[in-house]
Formats: structure tokens, C-alpha cells, sequence
């Protein structure tokens, strides 16, 4: 099997060779593994570790879609101002390591306390905004692997629905929104949900037929529980995300969903909205074995990896024990594919991270 058959068998809960592998690690845990393993790129690198998917980056924008202001800010297109920020640290074995992302500053609709203030917003995105005349090209090179087609772009144009919002109105306002100012909720939620289905229509068209997966991305829970209740998930998130999901199988895509937390009460309604592949199965907030048992006739999944403690504190060979154990939960009559939680982050030493891709061949078989 390829990896696109060996992937789509998994979605079905058919019978494959092995379980199928994902690789989801920042740019510096990349960069060490392509020099440890003495390869030429990060293609070369997914080939040499067998992974069986490959994600694709989309359209391009149009204008300039970070702009940065005297002070250094940074302006996303969605008019949300951003502050680049660095994080250091050591490793187990006393390896230096930087992390930088771009921690939101300012809130653009934090104070608006009408509607008619949201909808007079002047930076709500739109589809025509992006150039989609390389998506086939993309999706196609990126085929030319044999491992399945994921289209998903980057975080600042990742379809969601939670994590946009509180980008805009700030979380602890959208959250008191969802109480107290529900329209303007409502109102938030709906020009983020029309822009994300022109966008991904556009795309889909554009790919003609070119993508295999949909893979959207936003947070509903924490370590603990859910941003959420299931009442107000109902309420307002699950009927755009279930158009989300009936928008990609109408061009015979199958769909991912990345959740961070637990979000295990939420797991029926993501199945009734067609959700094909649940993604994150964050181990410290989520009984794997449960989700497996109730859910796995119904749902694939793909993680469970801990990137916490035991990728960044532990050996090599704990993280072999933890691999062979998800494998034991996860793994049996198909519908996993191996990946970690989140992105392997700078934090994790290169020994650990060869040993988790040695463990996924080897009990994966």
C-alpha cells in the first residue's frame, strides 16, 4: 500500500499493512532530524520516516497579509494585532532551545457593544482575496509522494470557529458574549462561518478533486474540560460545523478536525456533523481507551502522542513503551494514525524524536 491507500483504509476501518504515520513538528525539531539523518530537505526527512500524509499550504493572499507597524506589531488580515514573542528554554539534556510565535496584543472588536458596530467591521476577510490558480499544482506535487493530500493552510486562515473569535472580541469577552450578548456572538460567528465556506469552496473547486483530506483546526476544550457547555456548543457552533464537513464530502473529501483538550462530551455531536477524523486526543485530558471503545465504529483518529511530558521529559525508551501503548488502545481494527498531539516543540531532544518514528514502525506493523 501507498500512503494515501494505507490512510484512507484507516478512515474506513479497513484492513491495512501497518498503521499509518503522521508528522507534526515545528520548523527546529525538523531542521535537527533532516541534519540527524543526513538527508536533503524536509521531503526527503517525511520520506525517510514513512509518513503517509502531506499537507499542503493553499492559495496565496493577495496583498500583504502581515503588515508590520512602527511599534513593531504585527496587523494579521483579519485586523487582528499581533506581538512576536520568544520563548527559551533547556532541554532534558541541557540542549538550549527558542520557540517564537505571534501572541495576540490587541482585539480589534473587544469594545464594539452593537451588532451594527460588528457588522460595520472594516476588516472582515473575504474569499477574493486569495489567488487560487496553484492549488491543483500544490496538491499535485504533493501526491507525487503516494502519501494523502491534507489541505489545511496556516492558523491565520485554518477554518475554525472558536479561536477566530476570541482573536477578534478577545476570549473573555466572546465567552461573556455567549451568555450575555448573544447576537453579537451570533454575528461574529456567522461572517467567520460565510468566509471560511466561499474560501473553501474556491479551494476545493480550484483542487478538482486534487485533495483528500479537510483538515480544520480550533481549541473547544482545556486540560480539564470544555471552553463550552454541550448546550451552547449546540447552540451555536454545531450547524456551521456541520457545513463545514457537508461542504468537503460534497467534493468527496474526507474531513479532520484538531481539538486541543477534552472534549469527549462533544464527540457524539462531531459524529452526527460527519466529522471523518478527530484529531489531538490530548492523553492528559482524554481516556483513550474510552473514546476507542465508545466511539471508534463511528470516528478515526489520529494522535495521542504526549508532547507534555513524555516527548520533551522522557527517554527513548519511554517513549517507545508510550508509542507501543497507544498502538494497544488505538490501533486495533484500524481507524488511528500515528501522530502526536500537537507539534513536536523545540523542547524535545532529537534522541527522543528518532525514537518516536523507530516505535511507530515498529508497532505499527
Amino acid at each position: 500500500m501507498n500512503g494515501r491507500e494505507r490512510v484512507i483504509a484507516a478512515i474506513q476501518r479497513t484492513s491495512q499493512d501497518r498503521i499509518p504515520i503522521d508528522c507534526w513538528a515545528d520548523k527546529e525539531v525538523t531542521d535537527r532530524l533532516v541534519r540527524h539523518y543526513g538527508v536533503a530537505d524536509k521531503e526527503a526527512l517525511l520520506t525517510q520516516l514513512g509518513v503517509d500524509l502531506r499537507y499542503v499550504m493553499g492559495p496565496s493572499y493577495r496583498g500583504l497579509q502581515m503588515r508590520v507597524h512602527d511599534d513593531g506589531l504585527v496587523e494579521d488580515h483579519w485586523g487582528v494585532l499581533r506581538k512576536p514573542m520568544t520563548v527559551e528554554g533547556t532541554d532534558r539534556v541541557g540542549r538550549a532551545w527558542s520557540w517564537t510565535y505571534q501572541h495576540v496584543h490587541t482585539s480589534p472588536l473587544q469594545s464594539a457593544t452593537t451588532v451594527a458596530e460588528i457588522e460595520s467591521y472594516p476588516h472582515w476577510p473575504s474569499a477574493d482575496l486569495w489567488d487560487y490558480s496553484n492549488v491543483r499544482q500544490e496538491c499535485l506535487d504533493a501526491a507525487k509522494s503516494g502519501a494523502a493530500v491534507v489541505n489545511g493552510g496556516d492558523r491565520l486562515d485554518r477554518t475554525a470557529q472558536l479561536k477566530p473569535a476570541m482573536y477578534l472580541r478577545g476570549t473573555e469577552q466572546f465567552l461573556s458574549d455567549l451568555l450575555l450578548e448573544p447576537a453579537i456572538a451570533e454575528c461574529i460567528l456567522e461572517h467567520t462561518a460565510d468566509y471560511y465556506l466561499s474560501y473553501n469552496e474556491r479551494v476545493f473547486q480550484a483542487a478538482q478533486g486534487a485533495i483528500d483530506i479537510f483538515f480544520m483546526g480550533d481549541d473547544m476544550g482545556t486540560q480539564t474540560g470544555l471552553w463550552v457547555s454541550p448546550k451552547m456548543y449546540r447552540r451555536f457552533f454545531k450547524e456551521r460545523f456541520r457545513k463545514f464537513n457537508e461542504l468537503a464530502h460534497r467534493h468527496g473529501i474526507k474531513t479532520m478536525y484538531h481539538t486541543c483538550g477534552n472534549v469527549t462530551k462533544l464527540v457524539p455531536d462531531f459524529i452526527d456533523c460527519g466529522l471523518d477524523i478527530l484529531q489531538s486526543l490530548q492523553p492528559a485530558a482524554m481516556d483513550l481507551e474510552y473514546l476507542k471503545r465508545e466511539y471508534g465504529a463511528h470516528l478515526a483518529f489520529q494522535g495521542g502522542v504526549d508532547i507534555q511530558d513524555v516527548m520533551p521529559n522522557g527517554t527513548p525508551e519511554s517513549v517507545r513503551a508510550h508509542v507501543r501503548d497507544r498502538a494497544r488502545m488505538l490501533g486495533a481494527g484500524g481507524g488511528y494514525i500515528f501522530c502526536t498531539a500537537h507539534n513536536l516543540l523545540p523542547d524535545v531532544p532529537t534522541e527522543n524524536a528518532v525514537a518516536l518514528f523507530e516505535a511507530y514502525k515498529e508497532f505499527g506493523a
